[in-house]
């Protein structure tokens, strides 16, 4: 399964932060990172353990979110 994986700076924290948005029940941000590189890493083994954890508990895993983009040339 494909998910959102969103990476923004923060200025207030000087880091790279992470979020997974079909999980919502998880604090988020719910990584970070120093560097973008780094905040990808850590948002792979995060969703990993969430998925791990979502099945071994027996409950379902969210859907993935769809982005569809339009593009309308004038």
């Amino acid at each position: 399964m494909k998910y959102t994986i969103m990476i923004q700076w923060s200025d207030l924290d000087q880091c790279y932060v992470v979020t997974l948005p079909e999980f919502a029940d998880v604090m988020q941000p719910c990584t970070h990172g120093d560097t973008y590189e780094e905040a990808l890493k850590n948002a792979q083994e995060v969703l990993e353990l969430l998925i791990e954890t979502t099945l071994e508990e027996g409950k379902p895993l969210p859907q993935p979110k769809k982005f569809n983009l339009e593009l309308q040339i004038a």
